[in-house]
């Protein structure tokens, strides 16, 4: 798996112009499912974001979880982080886990993120999104499991 992680002030994410998820502040999170994902590493995956401490007290940075400051994530499906452009110019998605079982995967990331205690809401798996987001640093962190 592999999971683009951005502190957020907020983000929302549309489909059909219908605003269906929306967070304040907390982790803005963009996950592919490649193939080789395990259901073990939801887990470590779940683990890991809630507890990566990213948030600064004043102006001492990686104090803070999202956890810790009662902050939110926004889950957001996305298969093309598994996008291989090593060779000619079109993307080549090879590595992206079938979308019956990454739909599967997804959807226990989700029941598992919302059990970890951090409120968590989601785009819709497979659909045009539009995400907007105020980027809190930036701070992107970029995790692979």
């Amino acid at each position: 798996m592999k999971a683009v992680i951005q502190r957020v002030k907020k983000a929302t994410v549309s489909v059909d112009k219908k605003k269906v998820g929306e967070i304040g502040k907390g982790l803005l999170v963009y996950l592919g499912i490649g193939k080789e994902s395990k259901e073990e590493h939801i887990d470590l995956l779940v683990k890991k974001i809630t507890e990566l401490r990213i948030f600064p007290d004043g102006d001492k940075e990686g104090v803070f979880s999202v956890r810790d400051i009662g902050g939110e994530i926004l889950l957001i499906s996305q298969f093309t982080l598994y996008g291989d452009v090593r060779k000619g110019r079109r993307p080549s998605f090879s590595e992206a886990m079938d979308v019956e079982n990454a739909r599967i995967f997804y959807e226990k990331c989700l029941e598992k993120f919302n059990n970890s205690g951090v409120p968590t809401k989601s785009g819709v798996f497979q659909a045009m999104m539009e995400v907007e987001s105020i980027n809190f640093g930036p701070y992107t962190i970029i995790l692979e499991i």
